[in-house]
């Protein structure tokens, strides 16, 4: 076991500036101490870890691969640092001035984001909120779901962890209003069969759930084009002859602006439940539950509005 008694938890701070800044003076810079100081961690670092961690390279400096390995670990550990001297045995909203982490693709991020922000400045004006895009491969990373106080998905994708369910989800198909092969406000089956497709993805080799429907009505479609996420997917659409399956919310808000149209089609419009995510060992930190009730009352106003 290690020696807890040998470890200087100062130098954590030292190591994630060298690990970030990948040379001594911006390092110091980044933590407020003079390039011998942190010249002079960096000896007890490498002493520590066995391994020079930083090696010169020409002109500039690399990371040795310890090196490249201790990064995700120490930002978690850092995070977690910063989280215990800002928990308190309770967490009073009103008086909070605690940084919130929370991780979403970029649709729900256009989506959540300003009723969030409106339920916050009545409830907690003094407490901030960090919003990072992710993607499929970081949602499905329990080292991401670490550093962030919460994620927001589908409940579908299969992160580990506790959940709870926000607003569900209906796709249409969305065209271009010049389409030729809409035919009274519908795409045949084999016009589906025919046309270049966009499709959206969160990762490599990741499947979505639009593949699965157009599998089981034996289509194989032609993806024109991938795009990794969902909010350029309109943009991509427009003047052309492509077809594209994006949330309902999603194409009202494009119709008008990118002369788009939604179409019936004879496959059965998919469904989805996004849900907020975080790891267990944040079940104790009593400002969790409040975020995701405040979550749930964001994606309220999204659905319903203000209340009259």
């Amino acid at each position: 076991m290690t020696d807890l008694r040998r470890i200087d938890v100062n130098l954590i701070l030292v190591l994630d500036a060298i690990l970030a800044e990948m040379n001594l003076t911006r390092a110091g810079e980044a933590v407020g101490m003079s390039q011998p100081a942190v010249s002079g961690a960096l000896a007890r670092l490498r002493q520590q870890f066995d391994d020079p961690l930083l090696v010169r390279k020409g002109r500039q400096f690399e990371l040795t691969p310890l090196a490249e390995s201790l990064r995700p670990l120490v930002s978690e550990a850092m995070l977690e640092i910063r989280r215990t001297y800002e928990l308190l045995p309770s967490f009073d909203p009103a008086t909070s001035t605690r940084t919130f982490h929370i991780g979403a693709t970029d649709y729900l991020l256009s989506q959540i984001t300003s009723p969030l922000l409106n339920v916050l400045e009545q409830e907690a004006p003094n407490v901030n909120i960090e919003f990072g895009v992710l993607g499929f491969d970081q949602l499905v990373n329990v080292i991401d779901l670490l550093r962030r106080d919460v994620t927001i998905a589908s409940s579908a994708i299969g992160i580990p962890g506790k959940k709870q369910s926000l607003f569900n989800e209906s796709f249409v198909c969305i065209v271009s209003n010049d389409n030729p092969n809409v035919v009274d406000g519908a795409l045949s089956l084999e016009a589906l069969k025919n046309s270049g497709h966009v499709r959206m993805t969160f990762g490599d080799n990741q499947t979505h759930h639009i593949d699965q429907i157009y599998a089981e009505h034996g289509i194989t479609p032609h993806y024109a084009i991938s795009v990794r996420g969902v909010l350029m997917i309109p943009h991509m659409v427009t003047k052309s002859n492509l077809v594209a399956w994006v949330p309902e919310r999603l194409a009202a808000q494009m119709l008008e602006p990118l002369n788009l149209q939604i179409v019936q089609t004879p496959l059965k419009n998919p469904h989805m439940t996004e849900a907020v995510h975080w790891h267990p060992s944040k079940s104790s930190d009593p400002a969790i539950p409040w975020l995701v009730s405040m979550l749930r009352r964001a994606t309220e106003l999204l659905e319903f509005g203000e209340d009259e």
